[in-house]
């Protein structure tokens, strides 16, 4: 059964110069806060991924020299965005890397995901394309696919994309998986799930964070 299948999780990580844009207002003022927090909400989502039981290994594709570093340290591996063309052409390339039959895309951004949550969505998950939708419902932070091409839809709408392309929703009770982080509300929202380690250590060292966190509450 799928549910019991060991998985392969691909997960894209921008370049630091242009990842997170519309985070920036809440780093801006501080050298080096936006990459910190960018690899934080990162080394968050891969240490779940990682820590999965269902999962039995974790690709990172990545031209950034910090993420792959730093994602060698929790147990995944790196590969290098060959086709350098978006989003979606990295994701298929990572899933060409993938060690296992069962494929999921992952968003990088997850820092409250459980490996618990992650592990019943892939559970959930049957034969062919299945997507998790955000919290939005608009866009998608997991997409599985078991015996097909994965054949992602990420961008502006893809929750729908996937949907017309064929994939099945899924819907459970986990908080953590739909709460990708885009915007300081959103960052906000995840905070108050519960982060994991490294974004909770780093909101605990930055009073700028703190302040702009809580400004807006």
């Amino acid at each position: 059964m799928a549910a019991m299948s060991p998985w392969s999780v691909v997960v894209p990580a921008k370049r630091l110069a242009v990842a997170k844009t519309r985070l920036r207002p809440l780093t801006e003022h501080v050298p080096d806060l936006h990459d910190a927090l960018v690899l934080a909400l990162l080394a968050d989502t891969v240490a779940a991924a990682v820590a999965c039981p269902l999962v039995a290994d974790v690709v990172v594709v990545t031209d950034e020299p910090a993420a792959a570093d730093l994602v060698g340290g929790l147990g995944a591996r790196s590969v290098a965005d060959r086709p350098d063309r978006g989003l979606n052409a990295a994701l298929e390339h990572g899933a060409g890397e993938a060690t296992t039959e069962a494929v999921a895309a992952l968003s990088s951004d997850l820092p409250a995901l459980r490996p618990a949550e992650l592990a019943a969505a892939l559970g959930a998950a049957g034969a062919g394309r299945c997507f998790v939708a955000d919290a939005q419902g608009s866009g998608t932070t997991l997409l599985t696919a078991v015996g097909v091409p994965l054949r992602p839809r990420f961008g502006r709408d893809s929750a729908q994309a996937h949907r017309q392309d064929g994939a099945v929703p899924l819907t459970g009770d986990w908080p953590g998986l739909v709460r990708d982080v885009d915007t300081p509300d959103d960052l906000r929202a995840a905070v108050a799930l519960g982060v994991g380690g490294r974004t909770r250590a780093l909101l605990g060292a930055s009073p700028t964070l703190a302040v702009h966190l809580g400004a807006a509450r």
